[in-house]
């Protein structure tokens, strides 16, 4: 039985993951992003072991959601899978970053920092990765004029190569990241032609399996395949430079913090 811990559980993957997991008897600490999406769980919650509250959009906020999570106790797994695809405008968070830069990018980059280290980590990438290469100078979208699709496209890339430098730095942990396909969620829309299940069924096997194709680290997956993911994603240098970026932008040094965070 393991322990994982699932942001942007409340819909879609995420909510699919969790029930799959619960349902073959682990232990799942779930996460909404407020007090009124956690309603939407609420028959789910009794089986749950726990159930955070934070918008990943506040820097803050997802603080707090590491220290919720770090007081339930340390998870054998954590599967990155929230994310928003679609915003009309840079938009504004607290602490003045491009939205989905927050959440898709700067969430996980934070709480793989500041959650007690897992044995292994699930990072929600897109085939969309592979159109989000370019300058990481201004990947917080202050000089360019905004484009949503490219945002996110890149917020998919930078995930990916978070995965990446994590499987790279600790070769105690198994890191991988997953394309789910465009599946059929609120986000994927109706008419979304991907396998549903095979989108969440792959997080889940690579955060909970023994099978020992699961225990890989370093890894793109598409449906319990590994793919080629674009040429920034195992770059050694790109990883470092995107690693200092997300240092600068969050006032947290990644693999400085995590000598002193071991279980």
């Amino acid at each position: 039985m393991s322990r994982v811990f699932i942001t942007g559980s409340t819909d879609g993957l995420g909510l699919a993951a969790a029930r799959t997991l619960m349902d073959d008897g682990h232990e799942v600490v779930l996460h909404a992003r407020s007090n009124d999406r956690a309603l939407a769980v609420a028959c789910l919650r009794p089986r749950a072991l726990a159930l955070v509250v934070g918008d990943l959009s506040s820097g803050a906020e997802t603080r707090s959601i590491a220290e919720q999570v770090n007081e339930i106790g340390r998870m054998d797994a954590v599967i990155h899978n929230a994310g928003i695809y679609s915003e009309r405008r840079r938009g504004g968070t607290p602490e003045g970053h491009a939205k989905i830069l927050a959440v898709n990018t700067l969430a996980p980059y934070l709480l793989t920092a500041l959650i007690n280290r897992p044995n292994r980590l699930v990072y929600l990438s897109s085939g969309m990765h592979q159109s989000g290469g370019g300058s990481i100078d201004d990947i917080d979208w202050k000089r360019r004029a905004w484009n949503t699709s490219q945002a996110y496209c890149e917020s998919k890339l930078h995930v990916a190569t978070i995965a990446a430098a994590v499987a790279r730095y600790w070769p105690g942990v198994l890191s991988n990241a997953v394309d789910p396909g465009w599946v059929p969620t609120k986000m994927g829309g109706p008419g979304a032609p991907d396998d549903l299940e095979m989108g969440y069924q792959t997080q889940t096997w690579l955060a909970t399996s023994d099978d020992e194709a699961a225990k890989i680290s370093g890894a793109y997956w598409y449906h319990r395949r590994q793919r080629q993911p674009a040429a920034e994603v195992s770059d050694a240098a790109y990883q470092d430079r995107l690693m200092d970026k997300l240092a600068d932008l969050t006032g947290v040094r990644l693999f400085d913090l995590i000598s002193s965070r071991l279980p």
